[in-house]
């Protein structure tokens, strides 16, 4: 049946009549404009152009079916697992469309068998198989339109190669990828709260950004701090992976860290042990004796007598605390004696 399908097209070259049974056996569907599928096994390094002199790889074609497989898993996945809400939606339509998953795929079917390439890039190109999917996703509905694009995966993929239940619930974890990473490359990493806030639901919804080496990384948004976090991770890794100029800003800032750290300090750090922590209990001090009392108790009896009259001893000035010129209260007279001494006086006279 295969035969008489190839000798009705009229395929002109051996080749294209190869390459026709191959996609037939990959992607169950006959092809019927066969350049849409040559195009999308071609790699950019083979530098086609075509009569307009522009490139012809299979770049276009992969960006279309990106956009094509993101809608067309999406719809399986929503259909698949009812009442789940849109994180865990995403996550499992994350896990089936990511490279390292079409990756695989493009090696099981045989796609990367037929991928046309310059021959010494394909060691260095991890993604090109997964590319080459894509691109033959956007040849499909190119040729065939979306629901043979909806038809290849649910009964190509989904059926035969891929465990839907299996793959929704294996935790990928990117969070610890990232922090793998760092901790080999030595690089300083976390994890930044951006907002938390209530969605139409009244269900908690966190954003977290990662900050590696001072620069901001990727943000994730989610219904709980793991799967936030998980999706700044992925988010940034991908940024690593596919961003050169970032990861050099990463490593740039991490040099300027640790030259940093490393200048020496100049000030030398003092020996002295000091015992200034013990309390030392001062004695009392004894009233030292003033310059008078002093005087009064070494002079001379000479010097003391005229200390008495008012003519110090010695140089110091006077005592103002003298008591020398002040005299008794003159005693009060009796009776007898005020007589006595009135008689005496007009006797006297």
């Amino acid at each position: 049946m295969l035969n008489n399908i190839i000798d009705r097209l009229r395929l002109p070259f051996r080749k294209e009549k190869e390459l026709f049974s191959s996609l037939y056996q990959i992607i169950g569907i006959y092809p019927r404009h066969i350049q849409y599928y040559q195009q999308a096994l071609m790699h950019k390094s083979v530098a086609k152009r075509n009569v307009n002199g522009k490139p012809v790889n299979n770049e276009r074609l992969e960006f279309l079916g990106d956009a094509i497989l993101d809608a067309v898993v999406g719809d399986i996945v929503y259909r698949h697992f009812d009442g789940k809400r849109e994180g865990f939606l995403t996550n499992t339509r994350s896990k089936i469309v990511q490279r390292e998953t079409l990756n695989k795929l493009a090696q099981e079917m045989g796609i990367n068998q037929l991928i046309l390439s310059s021959g010494h890039t394909s060691s260095h190109n991890s993604y090109m198989g997964g590319n080459a999917f894509e691109a033959l996703v956007g040849a499909i509905y190119l040729d065939h339109g979306y629901n043979a694009c909806m038809r290849f995966m649910e009964k190509r993929i989904l059926n035969q190669l891929i465990n839907l239940d299996k793959v929704a619930y294996k935790e990928v974890n990117f969070k610890s990828k990232l922090i793998e990473w760092t901790q080999k490359n030595r690089v300083k990493m976390d994890f930044k709260l951006l907002e938390q806030k209530k969605d139409e639901n009244n269900s908690p919804v966190f954003s977290y950004q990662v900050i590696i080496e001072g620069l901001e990384g990727g943000i994730g948004t989610g219904y709980s701090k793991k799967e936030s976090q998980q999706m700044a991770a992925k988010l940034t890794l991908d940024r690593l992976r596919k961003k050169p100029q970032f990861i050099d800003a990463v490593f740039a800032a991490k040099a300027n860290r640790t030259k940093m750290e490393e200048e020496p300090v100049q000030t030398v750090p003092d020996t002295e042990v000091k015992d200034d922590f013990i309390i030392v209990k001062e004695e009392e001090k004894k009233p030292e004796k003033t310059t008078a009392k002093i005087s009064a108790e070494t002079a001379p009896v000479a010097e003391q007598k005229k200390a008495v009259d008012g003519k110090p001893a010695t140089d110091e000035p006077e005592d103002i605390f003298d008591l020398s010129d002040i005299t008794a209260a003159p005693r009060e007279m009796t009776k007898e004696e005020i007589i006595a001494a009135a008689e005496a006086a007009a006797f006297a006279e």
